[in-house]
C-alpha cells in the first residue's frame, strides 16, 4: 500500500482529545435522543424495543462507528476531509470520488431541513419562557398552535409564518457563526459548551420527574414508576414482529449518526496515531447515556404520570412532533415551575440540534477549503447561503409534505445506501487486513480478532437487510406516492428534483475539484 504523503501544514486539528470526545458526542446526540427515541420506544413495545435495540448498538453502530472513524482518520492523511478523496484513496477506480460525493450530499440535503425543525426549538424555549402558549391545554389547541407557527393555517397566536421564518434566520446565522470559526475555535468550543449544558439541563428534568410522583391522586396507575416500568419491563411477545426490530435498528443508525459523512469530516482532524478505538466507543457510550439514561427517563414517564400509558402509546403513535411540541407542553403548564422546567427542556433540545447541524456543514465546509482553498469565512458564507436558499421550499411547502419527502431519501434510505458502500469499500475492497490495521494502528485498546469477520458479514448483512425491509415496508409506497393527494404532488416531485440536482452539483464539484492541480498531486500513483 502507498504511503500518504505528510499531512498538509494548513490542515486543521482538535485541540484536545476531550474536546474531540465530546465533539463527536455532540454530532451524534441530537433531537432524535429526546424526541425520535422515546417515541420509537413507546410505539414498540416499551422494553421489548430495548432488547433489539442493544443488540443492533452492538452489531452495527459500533463496528459502523468503527469504520467511519478509520475512513477519516485515513483520508485526512492525504489531506481529504470528505468522502470524495478518502474514497478515492480506498479503491483506485475513476468512479470512486463520484460515489464520495454521496457523503457531500447527505449532510448537506440534511441541514437543508433539519437546521428548520431545530428552530422550533429555540422559538418554544421562548414560547415556554415567555407563556406564549399558556392556556392551551387539549390536544388540538397545541396542534393548531403549531400549525399556525408554522404556517399551516391562520390564527390569533401567528397570523403568517414569519414568526417561524425569524427564528429559522436566528439558528441559521448561529451555525454559520459556529463554521466560520473553525474546528478548535468553533466547533470544539461548542461542543465543550454544549456538551455540559445538555448533561445538566437534562439531569435537572429527571431529578424533577424522579420525584413527581403522582400527579392526580384519584389516578394512581398514573405514576412515573409505571412510566418507567413500561420502558424496562419488557413484552416478550412483541419481539416477534419484524417492525419493532426495525425500530430498533432504525433508531441505532440514527442515534450514532452514522452514515451521514460527518463522522469521517471530524475523524480526518485526527493526528496519524491517534486512537479510534477507545474514543469511538467513548463517543458511542456518551450518546447512549443522553438517550437511554436521559431522553428515556423524561418524557416517557412524565407522560405516563399525566396521561396514562394507554394514551401515551396514542401519543407515541402521532411521531415526535405529537410528544415534543404538543404533549410536553401541556405537561409542563401543569407542573410546578413548569415555565422554567418548558424552558430548559425546549432549549436543551436546541442545543442538542445545533451541534448536530454543524456537524452535518462541516463536510461540505471541509470541502470547499481543502479543495478549493478557500478560507473558512468564505466557505461559511457560501455553505450558509446554499442551506439558506435551498431551505426555503422546506419552510413555505412544509404543509405539502416536502420536507417528510426530503428526509424520507436523506435520512432513511440515504443513509443506509451510504453506508453500506462504506463497509464494501473500507473492508472488501480497501481490504479486510489493510482496514483492521487501520483501525487498530495508535489504538490505546486493540480490538479482538473476531470484531473483523462481524464487520465483515454480520454488519453488511445487517445493512442490506435493513434496506431490503425498510423499501419493502416504506420505499414503495414513497417512491409511488402512495396515500399523497393530488393537490401535492408538484412540491413531491419538485423536492425529489431538487435532491437530484443537489448530488448532480456535488458531483460537478467533485470534477471541478479534481482538475485542480493541488489535488492532482496529492493522488496514489495509479
Amino acid at each position: 500500500m502507498n504511503q500518504p504523503p505528510s499531512q498538509p501544514k494548513s490542515r486543521e486539528q482538535w485541540g484536545t482529545r476531550l474536546g474531540l470526545i465530546l465533539a463527536m458526542a455532540a454530532n451524534a446526540v441530537g433531537l432524535g435522543n429526546f424526541l425520535r427515541f422515546p417515541v420509537q420506544c413507546a410505539g414498540n413495545g416499551g422494553g421489548a424495543f430495548m432488547i433489539p435495540y442493544f443488540i443492533a448498538f452492538i452489531l452495527l453502530g459500533i463496528p459502523l462507528m468503527w469504520i467511519e472513524w478509520g475512513i477519516g482518520r485515513f483520508g485526512g492523511k492525504y489531506g481529504h476531509g470528505t468522502t470524495p478523496g478518502m474514497f478515492h484513496y480506498l479503491w483506485k477506480h475513476p468512479l470512486a470520488k463520484y460515489v464520495g460525493a454521496i457523503g457531500l450530499t447527505i449532510p448537506f440535503a440534511l441541514v437543508i431541513y433539519y437546521n428548520y425543525i431545530v428552530s422550533w426549538t429555540l422559538a418554544y424555549s421562548v414560547f415556554s419562557l415567555t407563556g406564549k402558549y399558556a392556556g392551551i391545554l387539549d390536544f388540538r389547541g397545541m396542534a393548531d398552535f403549531l400549525a399556525a407557527y408554522q404556517g399551516k393555517i391562520s390564527n390569533n397566536y401567528f397570523p403568517n409564518i414569519m414568526t417561524a421564518f425569524l427564528f429559522f434566520c436566528i439558528t441559521h446565522f448561529c451555525m454559520m457563526w459556529i463554521i466560520s470559526r473553525g474546528v478548535s475555535k468553533g466547533i470544539e468550543r461548542l461542543a465543550k459548551t454544549a456538551m455540559p449544558l445538555i448533561f445538566v439541563f437534562g439531569a435537572i428534568l429527571v431529578i424533577r420527574v424522579l420525584f413527581l410522583g403522582t400527579p392526580d391522586p384519584a389516578l394512581p396507575e398514573n405514576n412515573i414508576a409505571n412510566g418507567f416500568g413500561f420502558i424496562w419491563n419488557p413484552d416478550f411477545s412483541m419481539l416477534k414482529e419484524s417492525k419493532v426490530w426495525l425500530a430498533a435498528t432504525g433508531q441505532i443508525f440514527f442515534t450514532l449518526s452514522v452514515g451521514f459523512g460527518a463522522i469521517q469530516t471530524y475523524a480526518s482532524y485526527l493526528k496519524p496515531k491517534d486512537d479510534v478505538v477507545l474514543s469511538g466507543v467513548a463517543t458511542s457510550t456518551t450518546n447512549e447515556f443522553c438517550e437511554v439514561i436521559l431522553g428515556g427517563s423524561i418524557a416517557i414517564p412524565v407522560t405516563v404520570a399525566f396521561f396514562g400509558l394507554a394514551q401515551t402509546k396514542t401519543i407515541a403513535a402521532g411521531g415526535a412532533f405529537d410528544l415534543g411540541f404538543f404533549a410536553m407542553p401541556i405537561i409542563f403548564q401543569k407542573m410546578f415551575l413548569g415555565q422554567v422546567f418548558g424552558t430548559i427542556w425546549f432549549f436543551l433540545l436546541f442545543l442538542a440540534g445545533v451541534t448536530s447541524s454543524v456537524a452535518m456543514a462541516q463536510p461540505i465546509m471541509a470541502f470547499l477549503q481543502e479543495e478549493f482553498k478557500t478560507s473558512r469565512r468564505v466557505a461559511a458564507w457560501i455553505v450558509g447561503t446554499m442551506t439558506f436558499f435551498f431551505t426555503l421550499p422546506v419552510i413555505f411547502f412544509l404543509k405539502h409534505g416536502f420536507l417528510n419527502e426530503i428526509d424520507f431519501w436523506i435520512g432513511t434510505f440515504g443513509l443506509v445506501v451510504f453506508a453500506i458502500l462504506e463497509v464494501v469499500l473500507f473492508i472488501w475492497v480497501f481490504g479486510a487486513a489493510n482496514a483492521w490495521k487501520e483501525i487498530n494502528s495508535g489504538a490505546d485498546i486493540r480490538l479482538p480478532r473476531f470484531v473483523l469477520p462481524l464487520m465483515k458479514y454480520v454488519t453488511l448483512a445487517y445493512l442490506v437487510a435493513l434496506m431490503v425491509f425498510w423499501f419493502i415496508q416504506d420505499g414503495w409506497g414513497v417512491l409511488t406516492m402512495k396515500g399523497v393527494s393530488a393537490a401535492d404532488y408538484p412540491y413531491i416531485w419538485f423536492a425529489r428534483f431538487m435532491l437530484i440536482g443537489i448530488a448532480a452539483f456535488m458531483v460537478f464539484l467533485v470534477y471541478i475539484a479534481w482538475r485542480k492541480p493541488h489535488v492532482i498531486q496529492r493522488r496514489v500513483p495509479e
